[in-house]
């Protein structure tokens, strides 16, 4: 150790509590390690693996918040490693580090988040209008800040690990797509070039009316999207619009505009089924993809 980073760190020892096991359970274990000044968790984490445990599991890639990889719970809140500095932290208690509470737990600090990449497969992608040749299509910008917000994601799960409604209930996972893709889900039904009427698949499949308006997901996402006042609360005013709004229903009957796509339809587009459709097709099963009505 530097003499400046000792006079920094006043030779003060960091005592860290890691999360040591697998899917049959574990505990935590205690590693005591010089302070140094100036480091992220990731820092720490990674020199207790090269100087004391070699065996320990932990994701990482990036290191500059960026790919979202090194998601844990850091006394108890969920974050990434290498953006939770050691100076925010008090260093006179333990400092705790976990795995996501949210996902199964493969080794150590490492979780399965497979969950996510599944309900990403089964949300429809962007469908562009047919333009005449030669149109061009201008969007406001307005319109590209709104959805650039929820491009910004970097699929670190934060905030899926944080939503009650399938971190204490495991089995609304098969009902529930969580916040991470209800900000995907808005992005999509908001772009002004997408055709596609999502709004009753966001109610029916994906669980949207679960969500209860907490914040939390906002709360710990690093890239600062709005989740909540910007993608879930605009997206359940669309699908009340298209549900229960009975002006809305009695202007679609005087204006001939057709239904909301319903939820079948709308799924039908997600990759996932076309993929199966793709198959059956070569198999002989299955006709031509559906028509979107409503969209």
């Amino acid at each position: 150790m530097s003499t400046e980073t000792a006079t920094v760190a006043g030779q003060r020892t960091l005592k860290m509590r890691l999360w040591r096991g697998d899917e049959s359970g574990g505990d935590f274990a205690t590693y005591e390690i010089p302070a140094q000044e100036g480091e992220v968790v990731l820092d720490v984490v990674h020199r207790i693996q090269a100087e004391e445990a070699p065996d320990l599991a932990v994701r990482w890639n990036c290191k500059a918040g960026k790919c979202g990889s090194c998601s844990a719970e850091i006394n108890g809140r969920p974050a990434l490693m290498c953006m939770t500095r050691m100076s925010t932290l008090n260093i006179d208690e333990p400092i705790t580090v976990s795995p996501m509470r949210g996902f199964p737990i493969i080794r150590d600090l490492v979780t399965d988040v497979s969950f996510n990449y599944a309900v990403a497969r089964r949300i429809p992608a962007f469908q562009p209008p047919k333009l005449a040749e030669g149109e061009v299509f201008r969007m406001q910008q307005v319109d590209v800040d709104r959805s650039q917000e929820f491009r910004k994601c970097i699929e670190c799960f934060l905030c899926q690990n944080v939503c009650h409604v399938i971190r204490d209930h495991e089995d609304n996972k098969e009902s529930f797509a969580g916040p991470r893709f209800f900000a995907r889900l808005a992005e999509l039904e908001m772009h002004p070039l997408d055709t596609l009427d999502r709004r009753r698949l966001s109610s029916e499949q994906f669980g949207l009316g679960l969500c209860n308006i907490t914040k939390c997901c906002t709360e710990v996402c690093p890239e600062g999207i709005h989740i909540t006042d910007n993608a879930i609360i605009p997206l359940k005013e669309r699908v009340v619009d298209a549900r229960f709004d009975p002006v809305a229903w009695l202007g679609r009957k005087i204006t001939g505009k057709p239904d909301p796509t319903p939820a079948a339809v709308a799924a039908s587009f997600a990759p996932e089924t076309l993929e199966q459709q793709q198959a059956a097709r070569a198999l002989g099963k299955v006709g031509s993809h559906p028509q979107t009505s409503g969209a």
